[in-house]
């Protein structure tokens, strides 16, 4: 019996040993893939869109999305610029994208790909440097802009009401602005994501911010703010002056300096040399 006891605690003993060396291991990898070089986590994203592709009819694969959203950790100038430089680069980051899709045997012809820039990690990231957002959109308006030309770069500062950040950064088509990160309908089925987001019960300023409330559509240098159907609607103050957004309009052009007026919060933009032309 001594024996055995023995041996039953060295066995004990082991397996702590064993379990706790497999966490030291994931806690290296996980900090180390947090540092990774911009190129190693471009070869991230893309097998992690790869994952994504699903088996179809008759033996064929088929991507349901034509377009993803990258959130990217990059918590200072350098490191975004850094990202920017490699995004950009021969093979370009949608290139790689729809390279890799196309090899799976996936069309992927119609994809757009918007790149945000946050500094911190959010909760329901599944990777420490980034997260992406897979959606499936009607097919836009022949007047749309081509894939290959680079979105606006545009920053925006949140003056009045509390977001998850008070600066954001984003390179995209389409930025949502809303009362909370994730906005889900009855059945709990997500159906938008809000690149600003403004926190759920923190105060009367954040409640007149509806889940759905406006977005920023940007194409050919031009940005424009759209009104979603908000509950307190939605503006812009501009040297003084309050230009009203109407919901189901063509949107207000936006200029650099301009104040979006989420019912009581405000935003401020800041749109790059490119923008606005």
């Amino acid at each position: 019996m001594k024996l055995g006891n023995i041996d039953f605690l060295g066995k004990a003993r082991r397996l702590e040993s064993k379990i706790a060396g497999r966490l030291d291991g994931a806690a290296h990898e996980l900090m180390g893939s947090a540092t990774r070089e911009p190129l190693e986590i471009v070869h991230a994203i893309v097998e992690a869109v790869e994952h994504e592709i699903q088996a179809g009819g008759r033996g064929r694969r088929m991507f349901p999305f034509n377009r993803i959203t990258l959130s990217v950790l990059a918590p200072s100038r350098d490191a975004r610029a850094r990202f920017e430089a490699v995004f950009a680069a021969e093979p370009a980051l949608r290139e790689r994208i729809v390279d890799r899709l196309r090899s799976a045997g996936c069309e992927a012809a119609d994809l757009i790909v918007d790149v945000v820039y946050v500094t911190r990690v959010q909760k329901s990231w599944k990777h420490p440097a980034f997260h992406i957002d897979f959606a499936r959109e009607a097919p836009v308006a022949a007047a749309a802009v081509s894939h290959d030309q680079k979105p606006n770069r545009l920053e925006l500062t949140v003056l009045r009401g509390v977001a998850e950040q008070r600066t954001y950064s984003f390179m995209a088509r389409r930025i949502d602005l809303g009362r909370c990160a994730e906005v889900r309908d009855s059945r709990n089925r997500l159906i938008r994501t809000n690149h600003v987001a403004f926190a759920e019960g923190s105060g009367d300023v954040n409640q007149s911010v509806s889940r759905q409330h406006a977005h920023i559509g940007c194409a050919s240098g031009d940005c424009r703010l759209y009104d979603d159907r908000s509950a307190h609607g939605t503006s812009i103050l501009r040297n003084g002056k309050t230009v009203a957004v109407p919901t189901g309009s063509r949107g207000v052009r936006l200029q650099s300096g301009d104040e979006i007026v989420l019912g009581e919060a405000r935003v401020r933009i800041r749109l790059d040399e490119q923008a606005g032309r």
